[in-house]
């Protein structure tokens, strides 16, 4: 008689609840016991666990996931104030097939979701950029025609009133209005003044 080796003797081993791996049962399993009525005979019978169809809302995915689940699974469910929360900090053994399959499809869209918002935030800092830039051109132009309307307005106030000065002024006119031929001393007169109003209103608008 050959003796039998221990790694070839075949071992008892107990089946799971497979309808358990379809849902989050929490660990409940089917019971088995007997039933003993007052004749003392006992009949064997087994209890399933309270299972129901649920719809649980999900933040992260942004919309209800249909799952069966047993009442213990859902009150574990509301101590973790979600079912997000409850697929991350739960064991994998307690989850089963369908909790492993929920928590790698929330996983999947935590991860997509962070992937849009950084793709958001860097178009978002790109445009500031772009508006960084901008405004800093406008804000030069702007202090160059403030700088300008300044020297305008220099100029005019420390002008000598001298006859070629005078005959300066008007021929200067005459170039900016397109005149053929050199302007009157009433026409240079306007023109001086409408240049300092505007000059001057350009000096009193905010930087």
């Amino acid at each position: 008689m050959f003796p039998t080796l221990t790694i070839f003797s075949a071992s008892v081993i107990s089946q799971p609840f497979k309808r358990s791996q379809l849902g989050l049962f929490q660990g409940k399993t089917k019971q088995y016991g007997n039933n003993v009525p007052f004749s003392k005979h006992k009949t064997r019978r087994t209890w399933l666990p309270n299972v129901q169809r649920k719809r649980l809302a999900s933040d992260i995915i942004g919309g209800d996931v249909r799952v069966k689940l047993t009442t213990r699974a859902l009150r574990t469910i509301k101590k973790h104030n979600g079912l997000d929360n409850y697929v991350s900090k739960t064991r994998s053994e307690l989850l089963g097939w369908e909790g492993m399959r929920i928590r790698l499809m929330i996983r999947d869209h935590a991860e997509k979701s962070t992937e849009n918002l950084s793709k958001v935030i860097e178009k978002g800092d790109d445009q500031l950029d772009q508006e960084a830039f901008f405004k800093g051109q406008r804000d030069a132009e702007r202090r160059t025609k403030r700088a300008a309307a300044q020297r305008m307005v220099h100029d005019i106030a420390h002008q000598a009133p001298y006859a070629s000065a005078a005959r300066t002024q008007r021929e200067i006119v005459t170039q900016a209005l397109g005149l053929s031929s050199l302007a009157s001393a009433r026409q240079t007169i306007q023109y001086l003044k409408r240049k300092t109003t505007e000059a001057k209103e350009l000096l009193a608008s905010p930087a």
